[in-house]
């Protein structure tokens, strides 16, 4: 059976698209190449964790979402948006393997008229350096004159319940202006708002200036609470008081380190094009080398605490709250706890954790201990560590039971713990 829509890549990106597609009546069709996606999704349970629930699930099922591993269903479709993952590789490059395989299954099939949409964060230049030549050699048709081609950047902030996909503006750039307004019309059906940019690469640029923004700001962020620690001046007070100043100013806080599937992006380090200027941007580079060293900062500051109090790492009984890189969330993705487990694992400390979203949590491919009472775990344990900070934990009552108390994320009431 046609569908208006197919998803190509049904993880973090595409499954909230497919959410809101299916919400807004377009049908749609979600191809992934795991067959554990589609297993998972025709069962009405989530492949991934973190955007969607089960309920969400089944909801767009019942609504008539189809998921797929059969690659014939792109080539019944209007409209095709690519989501593949990017991950950042090694060299600081994001890995466009998943990518170029999701255009060259759709090349295969694509017919006139179809607009085709990359939502995968990349870097600038891709949609038409990497995706485009890919798209053309495989179907043989022309980008921009035999079917449509844009970028459209995803802008997800799971578990946000103030902006949802409806209510948060789409950037759109395409190849020629009859493609933006084709993937404008598009993603009209989907959100209230649709903001236009003159091209691919500006769209694309957007999301790594957007992206950048908030590793820069976090890794200031980290670098204050390590000064105001060594100064012994309250950083959470002097962040109340900043934030009070309603211009030139965007609060930003510390923590153990950066988590989620936003990973900061140097555009001076192009995977597709040897030619590039190679301009790298030091402020990046800096960022992601100051929040790379939260982790050791946190296990640092619970040395002091512990020997402070007459006890040693070694041997230590180490109680980790919060393992995922978001509040509310069951996504680990990024989130500094396995380092910091591990680190202290390897310094001699018994560890254990509690987390509402993680029933099962394994570092150093060891299953590390799960907490089932908060406060008996508390008590007992010679240190306690809140890294994520999840609505269900009662801060005060905790910082009461707890024996001693490390809080990196700064919610905790004044005076009730030792505060990153």
């Amino acid at each position: 059976m046609p569908a208006d829509l197919a998803v190509i890549g049904l993880g973090h990106l595409g499954l909230p698209l497919a959410q809101a597609a299916v919400a807004a009546g377009v049908q749609t069709v979600g191809y992934d190449t795991d067959p554990r996606a589609y297993t998972e999704l025709s069962a009405g349970r989530t492949p991934v964790e973190g955007p969607l629930t089960a309920s969400d699930v089944r909801r767009m099922l019942s609504g008539g979402f189809r998921p797929t591993t059969d690659p014939a269903e792109l080539g019944r479709v209007r409209t095709a948006v690519i989501c593949a993952p990017t991950p950042l590789g090694a060299d600081r490059t994001l890995d466009l393997t998943a990518v170029g395989d999701a255009a060259r299954a759709l090349a295969a099939r694509l017919r006139p008229h179809t607009t085709v949409l990359l939502e995968s964060a990349v870097p600038p230049g891709t949609t038409e350096n990497y995706l485009l030549p890919l798209l053309e050699e495989g179907s043989g048709l022309r980008a921009g004159r035999d079917f449509h081609l844009a970028c459209s950047p995803s802008r997800l902030d799971p578990g946000n319940r103030s902006h949802v996909y409806a209510n948060t503006p789409k950037v759109i750039g395409g190849l020629t202006p009859a493609c933006t307004e084709s993937a404008a019309a598009f993603y009209g059906r989907l959100t209230d708002k649709v903001v236009r940019a003159r091209g691919p690469r500006e769209a694309e640029m957007a999301k790594v200036l957007e992206t950048n923004f908030r590793h820069v700001n976090i890794a200031l962020a980290n670098e204050m609470a390590v000064l105001c620690h060594d100064l012994g001046v309250d950083l959470w007070d002097v962040i109340r008081c900043a934030e009070t100043k309603p211009f030139g100013f965007q609060p930003f806080r510390p923590g153990p380190g950066v988590g989620g599937h936003g990973a900061p992006v140097d555009p001076g380090y192009l995977p597709y094009n040897s030619r590039t200027p190679g301009h790298p941007l030091r402020m990046v580079s800096l960022a992601q080398e100051i929040n790379g060293r939260m982790p050791q900062y946190v296990i640092q500051r619970c040395a002091t605490l512990l020997n402070e109090h007459g006890k040693s790492v070694r041997g230590a009984r180490v109680l980790l709250l919060g393992v995922t890189y978001k509040p509310d969330l069951a996504d680990q993705e990024g989130s500094p706890a396995r380092e910091i487990a591990s680190r202290l694992m390897g310094m001699g400390a018994q560890i254990g954790y509690h987390d509402p979203h993680v029933l099962d949590w394994r570092v150093r491919e060891l299953p590390v201990p799960r907490a089932d009472s908060l406060y008996e775990a508390a008590s007992s344990a010679d240190l306690t560590v809140l890294l994520q900070h999840h609505r269900t934990y009662d801060l005060q009552g905790l910082a009461v039971k707890a024996q001693l108390l490390l809080d990196t994320r700064g919610a905790t009431p004044a005076g009730a713990a030792h505060r990153l």
